[in-house]
């Protein structure tokens, strides 16, 4: 017999378990390879983890309290979604688009020299003297400095994109979640409980994930430059070709973009 306290133990292990998925994992160590700090790293897992929650528990509420059913083209593309997602983070961090613009098309002054520099995830360049009237810009005329002294207080844009991260990825696997309850759990009160505890298991496991694999991003970073920057590209070519795979499964293997889709809630 199911009891509640039973329901709650599994719901949070398999929650656990679930971030482990090479999705979740893939995509998360894309944003976490630009993290330097492991506590910094463990709030994105919490992030994703929260985002992630909140379809699950709302798409899986729906479907078990409502009866909603997903039409397969709806579902094939929920995963197709996330197929474009883990492309997108991929290429955002292969591509240095940004160093290449900065280092090429700022003009040089006399006297001076184009000097790339950062502050903190703002990478640019501009001529300028080595002495420190030379610099060009106070630190709060950068659009970080800006973003920070608006939006530092809550973290907003440092908040939003594993957030997203998370709401996409539970779009995609809010219902099979809801359907494996629905064959195991009969009282729909216990089952939205369930998917509530799932999310909560999946928020702890994502947070140790997120913090284990900023470790050696961490610890590199000064040591082993060369490394550090190679873990980086790593993590962002396997994200684009984990993700030109879900696209190619979900719109030509599974149908997304013929008559005839197929899609099993996984």
């Amino acid at each position: 017999m199911i009891t509640l306290l039973s329901i709650i133990v599994l719901g949070f292990f398999l929650g656990m378990r679930h971030a482990t998925d090479p999705d979740h994992v893939i995509a998360v160590t894309t944003i976490v390879s630009r993290q330097r700090s492991i506590r910094h790293a463990a709030v994105i897992g919490v992030l994703w983890g929260l985002g992630h929650t909140i379809t699950i528990l709302v798409v899986g509420s729906a479907i078990i309290l409502f009866g909603v059913v997903i039409p397969a083209r709806v579902g094939l593309t929920m995963e197709f979604s996330v197929g474009l997602m883990l492309v997108l983070l991929g290429i955002l961090n292969l591509s240095g688009i940004m160093r290449w613009i900065t280092e090429n098309f700022t003009p040089s002054h006399s006297g001076h020299h184009a000097h790339p520099h950062e502050h903190r995830d703002f990478v640019h360049s501009h001529a300028h003297g080595h002495s420190p009237e030379k610099h060009g810009h106070a630190e709060e005329a950068t659009p970080v400095g800006w973003m920070d002294r608006h939006f530092g207080r809550i973290g907003f844009y440092h908040a939003m994109r594993p957030l997203a991260v998370g709401i996409v990825h539970g779009l995609a696997g809010s219902a099979a979640v809801a359907l494996l309850v629905l064959t195991t759990i009969r009282v729909p009160s216990w089952a939205v409980l369930y998917l509530l505890v799932f999310g909560l298991g999946t928020v702890a496991g994502m947070m140790l994930i997120t913090a284990a694999i900023a470790v050696p991003f961490k610890f590199s970073e000064g040591r082993f430059a060369r490394l550090n920057r190679g873990m980086g590209l790593a993590s962002g070519l396997i994200s684009l070709v984990f993700g030109l795979f879900i696209v190619y499964q979900m719109g030509f293997v599974n149908g997304l973009f013929t008559h005839n889709p197929n899609w099993v809630p996984r």
